[in-house]
């Protein structure tokens, strides 16, 4: 699960699978980054914290962490939570089977950032909720 910090959207996505996937018995290897730096070793946003606590997710023992290249050979499948970051994982993919391990979170959309709204925390939690289950009965 990639984001642009690793602090709101990709935690979330993160966390909220790893725990679906973990009730469902399924041994999937699940991790988030971000596309920048600046937020290496932090734990996630505080309201990213509180909307996952208030869906019943606990996701505040979560570290940041910056995307890089050993992540496409440990990872069967990279998602991506906006273009931008799409453009940028692109940028480091060698080869055409690491390209496509690249794909949008939400297939053809986006997942809104909330960092500048905090109404938007939520609704982004339900929907990165729903998609997790999506993609679990799609790929298990």
């Amino acid at each position: 699960m990639v984001c642009l910090g690793n602090i709101c959207r990709s935690p979330l996505a993160e966390g909220i699978m790893r725990h679906l996937t973990e009730k469902q018995n399924l041994n999937w290897e699940i991790a988030s980054a971000g596309t920048g730096n600046w937020h290496i070793g932090q734990a996630p946003d505080h309201r990213s914290i509180a909307a996952a606590k208030a869906f019943g997710y606990d996701i505040s023992k979560q570290r940041a962490q910056q995307f890089n290249q050993s992540m496409f050979s440990q990872y069967d499948l990279i998602l991506v939570m906006d273009r931008n970051n799409l453009k940028d994982v692109k940028s480091l993919a060698r080869t055409e089977a690491e390209e496509k391990k690249i794909q949008l979170f939400l297939d053809n959309d986006e997942v809104t950032d909330p960092y500048w709204d905090n109404a938007l925390f939520a609704p982004v939690c339900k929907q990165v909720e729903a998609r997790c289950l999506e993609i679990i009965k799609q790929l298990s």
